[in-house]
C-alpha cells in the first residue's frame, strides 16, 4: 500500500543522537510509526518487520502503532534507514525533501540489518564497532 512517509526527530532518537552506533539508536532509527488503521489493513502487529520501498531504494523496518500519526501517512525519523529509501536530491537548496515521500509498505519476514551493514551496502565503511 501506498503512503505519504514524513521524517524528523523524536525524543528518544536525541538522548542517543552521540552513539550513533549504539543499539537504543539503531533500534529508534529503524522504526515506522504509523497509524494502527494502516497496520490492521496490513495485518501488522507491533513490531512487525515491513519492507518500505521509496524513490530510491528499499528497507525493512519495524512498525510500529502511533495515536499520533494520521492515517496514510507514516513518519520515520531521520537517520540510515530514512536515508536509504529517500531521493537526495536537493533541489539546489542543500537539504533533501524529507517531508514528501511516497512509499510502498508491505509485511515481510526479513529483519532489519544493522546500521552497520545498511552503510557497507550502499558503499560506504560501516561505523566503529
Amino acid at each position: 500500500m501506498t503512503y505519504l512517509m514524513v521524517t524528523g526527530r523524536t525524543v528518544n532518537q536525541g538522548v542517543t543522537v552521540e552513539n550513533k552506533t549504539s543499539a537504543e539508536y539503531a533500534e529508534e532509527t529503524s522504526t515506522c510509526f504509523m497509524h494502527e488503521f494502516d497496520m490492521l489493513e496490513l495485518g501488522l502487529d507491533d513490531g512487525d518487520a515491513i519492507q518500505v520501498t521509496g524513490p530510491c531504494g528499499e528497507v525493512v523496518m519495524r512498525a510500529v502503532a502511533s495515536a499520533e500519526v494520521e492515517m496514510g501517512t507514516v513518519f520515520v525519523p531521520y537517520g540510515p534507514y530514512a536515508n536509504h529509501i529517500i531521493d537526495a536530491d536537493t533541489h539546489s537548496t542543500g537539504m533533501p525533501d524529507f517531508k514528501s515521500h511516497e512509499v510502498e509498505i508491505e509485511p515481510t519476514d526479513e529483519e532489519p540489518k544493522t546500521v552497520h551493514k545498511l552503510m557497507e551496502d550502499l558503499g560506504g565503511l560501516a561505523y566503529d564497532r
